[in-house]
């Protein structure tokens, strides 16, 4: 330990290296007033001690942890304490009655069948099942534990098989918040916390909401602050509020620099203030898109709502004879009169009774999903998405991850100038996929695609200049990679295509001429048949063909096909990892083969599908020619 007027040890090893991390400022204050010798190389102000000894690392210094209002909390109490936490008391109700919910379907068959065999069985069973129930319920919140220490998060669960996971808290990289419509009526939400090494999350469950919203922040920070390469130090302290934090280095004189509060000087509550003195300098988070209940006329186009509506339907027609809602006579009685209506009425009243069920299920699921939609890049790097209307959800994803985006086109979509954006992340969301927008204007879609990927190329020639520059739209601006014209791959797909659309055509034909031959049917059913799925089937196959291409950005690889649902991939070309060729028997006889892609990210491969073989090799050389090469043999050409 050197002591105020010793001389300063000589020798290399005493030597402090120079370079770029030796010009930022140095802490100050009482613990490094020590005095220290005099000369031209010692103008600045140098902290000693045996924390001060060694030399400092070469090199630019360590990037500072993220600032800004999601990151100027101190850690939640469960982080300080170090102690085992159970639940909240209030999972008591939560638990038994998600039992009750899981088992309805089972006990509900068990109700029917029982009571179309004895009816006091029935009324004597059923007590039972549901004391079962709420008796399983009970044991998740006298078996599950967790706590902080000062590295890990630990989870402990499980009555008669234990299992403990932990999650390191400087790889946090993503923290999702959930409230179902019981735990917000409770004030709890859920927490899903991920690290990024796969999809799998440690879940913490029965959290105030309160408390959730903090950890979330904390957890980010230690996140960041890992990627970073800093400490946050004790439990409790953000970097905003460490004396000599990393990032936070005082300025001459010991003052701290704009924008920054010193210790002890946060605003009240611990939170960010924008209204507060010295808070100027902080980012702000970004708003991405908000919803637009204008986009409400793009519920119906969804197919996934007729499915829907024709399972309740289909529900409703096998158990409402058991519930009374549709008993034998009742029907009968209906079908019989409506046999003595118009046939035509007939059809016309069953395809309004489904449009209209269509449109309500359609627009009551787009509501409940994405009321309140919000998608905001934060100051630590992260895109957050929240939504819902009777369950809440917060999404977390960092930006570092995210190697791409998708947009999604089904045909009736399509037809109306809507589609869909997703992203495709690494170790986040359900299989590396997060729905950052639901179905929206076309261009909206792709304006917050391109915010999402945050890139500022705009394609083959930067100019403009070039006649007939694929990378130009109509009006003469440059595209970005989820607008830039596609390359197509040429009449050898186009004939391909069109070859696969009539096997579908055959199988079915066949089929009917079958059906024909056994129930003795006239067969010109059998002309109709194969005409008209032969249209349908070339249709699509000109459909797949239109939306079929690819395109090569100085950041991205873009990739399009697609007959009834249209997908456009967006993949950074440093997210490439390996490519494979795959050539079938009839691909290599008419010079096609299919180009994969790996990458970690999403669902870990983007395939450009019937490219021509000599584009495919040039394509993947392309993006990463020391991969390429190293499977070549000397002189061979590609």
């Amino acid at each position: 330990m050197s002591l105020p007027g010793d001389p300063r040890p000589e020798g290399p090893a005493h030597d402090p290296p120079e370079g770029p991390a030796d010009d930022a400022p140095t802490p100050q204050g009482p613990a490094h007033d020590a005095p220290t010798p005099q000369g031209p190389a010692d103008d600045a102000r140098t902290p000693q001690g045996p924390a001060y000894d060694l030399p400092a690392p070469a090199g630019p210094a360590a990037a500072p942890p993220p600032e800004g209002p999601a990151y100027d909390l101190p850690a939640p109490q469960v982080v300080r304490d170090r102690e085992w936490h159970r639940q909240s008391p209030k999972m008591l109700v939560i638990h038994p009655f998600r039992v009750l919910w899981s088992m309805a379907v089972p006990i509900v068959i068990a109700f029917i069948g029982i009571n179309q065999s004895d009816g006091t069985w029935s009324v004597r069973l059923l007590p039972v099942l549901v004391i079962g129930a709420l008796a399983l319920g009970l044991i998740p919140w006298f078996t599950t534990h967790y706590r902080f220490t000062e590295t890990q998060l630990q989870v402990r669960k499980g009555l008669i098989n234990k299992s403990e996971t932990t999650a390191p808290l400087d790889r946090v990289r993503s923290v999702d918040l959930e409230s179902p419509p019981l735990h917000r009526v409770l004030g709890l939400a859920r927490a899903k916390i991920g690290t990024g090494v796969d999809e799998s999350r440690v879940e913490l469950d029965g959290l105030a909401q309160d408390d959730a919203a903090q950890l979330r922040e904390y957890l980010l920070l230690r996140g960041a602050g890992g990627r970073a390469g800093t400490v946050t130090g004790a439990a409790g302290q953000s970097p905003g509020s460490m004396p000599g934090a990393p990032g936070l280095p005082a300025g001459p004189g010991g003052e701290q620099p704009a924008g920054e509060q010193p210790a002890g000087e946060q605003p009240a509550g611990g939170r960010f203030d924008p209204g507060q003195p010295g808070s100027a300098g902080l980012a702000q988070e970004e708003v991405l898109a908000e919803i637009d209940w204008s986009w409400l006329r793009f519920a119906p186009f969804s197919l996934s709502s007729l499915v829907i509506v024709a399972t309740a339907l289909g529900v409703l027609f096998q158990f409402g004879d058991d519930f009374g809602i549709l008993s034998q006579d009742r029907v009968e009685g209906t079908y019989e009169w409506l046999l003595a209506q118009a046939i035509l009425a007939l059809v016309l009243g069953g395809l309004l009774v489904l449009l209209v069920g269509w449109l309500l299920v359609s627009t009551a699921n787009y509501v409940l999903q994405w009321w309140n939609l919000r998608l905001v890049r934060e100051p630590g790097g992260t895109i957050r998405l929240t939504r819902g209307l009777l369950t809440t959800t917060s999404t977390t994803v960092e930006e570092a991850r995210i190697r791409g985006v998708q947009l999604t086109e089904p045909l009736l979509l399509r037809a109306v100038g809507g589609g869909e954006l997703t992203s495709l992340a690494t170790g986040v969301g359900s299989g590396g996929t997060t729905k950052l927008l639901p179905p929206c204007p076309r261009r909206v879609a792709e304006s917050v695609g391109h915010s999402v990927l945050g890139t500022g190329e705009r394609l083959l020639d930067p100019t403009g200049d070039t006649p007939h520059d694929p990378g130009t739209g109509g009006d003469d601006r440059l595209d970005g990679p989820l607008t830039v014209s596609v390359r197509s791959h040429g009449p050898a797909a186009h004939r391909r295509l069109l070859v696969q659309s009539l096997w579908p055509t055959l199988f079915l034909t066949a089929g009917v001429a079958g059906l024909t031959w056994w129930l003795s049917w006239d067969w010109w059913i059998v002309a109709a048949v194969a005409v008209g799925a032969g249209l349908v089937n070339l249709g699509l196959a000109q459909l797949a063909y239109r939306n079929l291409g690819h395109q090569l950005t100085s950041e991205h690889i873009v990739s399009r096909s697609g007959a009834l649902q249209r997908q456009r991939v967006v993949l950074e070309r440093a997210g490439v990892i390996g490519w494979v060729v795959r050539q079938s028997f009839f691909q290599r006889r008419r010079g096609l083969a299919d180009l994969l892609a790996t990458t970690a990210a999403g669902p870990e491969v983007v395939t450009v599908s019937d490219i021509p073989l000599p584009w495919a090799l040039a394509l993947a050389r392309q993006v990463n020619p020391t991969v390429v090469d190293q499977f070549r043999s000397a002189g061979e050409e590609p």
